[in-house]
């Protein structure tokens, strides 16, 4: 009997990790939604690929998987599909930024153009703790469909595609606060129209950043995790 039941120990096969429960994988609810996941790269403030994303994935709590879904279907009658960067971010990515603030440095042109390194925090745009931890906030913009290019932001980063929203995303400037006055007409009416649609899907706007949004009833709000982001 014992010799038996190590045999079948060593025969199985190695399961991945689960999610924690209420957590999905935002492709396996709608895969129609373009995911640009920033700090699984190199193409972001801190220049490098953050502590705790091993995979350019979009997770997200169920509930907010699918109110995002709904925002899609919604706006694919014009044309449009949601682009994210940014879904749930592990709490060891927000102390891996927080360190990194520490080490100091000026400005940097592309991300904070007015704004030392080490007064990032400070000033409101790195947070010591964040609401994309409980899972239920994404980072967010709109492109056409069929993928017409639009000008690259001078300040931030966006997809290629994107439409014009003033900055990009990550652009740590008072140029991103929502309600900002300086942007073109056409970056303030796609801002407008996507703060409308994500409205109507159940999340609200953080006004300081114009591509931040959580739902309104999230399921974890006290509640902050730290699982690894990975593919499967």
């Amino acid at each position: 009997m014992a010799a038996t039941i190590l045999v079948t120990a060593i025969t199985l096969p190695a399961l991945a990790d689960p999610l924690p429960a209420g957590f999905v994988r935002l492709a396996d609810v709608d895969p129609s939604i373009r995911q640009d996941i920033r700090y699984a790269g190199s193409d972001n403030f801190l220049h490098r690929k953050v502590n705790g994303y091993g995979a350019p994935v979009c997770i997200l709590t169920e509930d907010a998987a699918k109110a995002l879904s709904a925002v899609q279907k919604a706006i694919a009658a014009k044309r449009l599909t949601l682009v994210v960067f940014d879904c749930y971010r592990p709490a060891r990515a927000v102390a891996d930024m927080g360190e990194w603030t520490k080490q100091g440095g000026p400005p940097d042109p592309q991300w904070y153009p007015e704004v030392r390194r080490s007064d990032l925090i400070a000033k409101g745009y790195v947070g010591e703790l964040s609401t994309h931890s409980r899972g239920s906030t994404v980072d967010v913009a709109v492109a056409q469909m069929d993928r017409r290019s639009s000008p690259n932001p001078a300040c931030g980063t966006g997809d290629a595609d994107t439409l014009d929203f003033g900055t990009g995303f990550d652009c740590f400037d008072s140029m991103s606060e929502t309600a900002y006055r300086g942007p073109a007409s056409e970056a303030a009416a796609n801002r407008k129209m996507l703060v409308e649609a994500m409205r109507a899907g159940g999340f609200k706007n953080y006004a300081r950043e114009w591509w931040h949004f959580t739902l309104k009833s999230e399921p974890f709000a006290k509640q902050r995790f730290d699982f690894p982001i990975t593919a499967d």
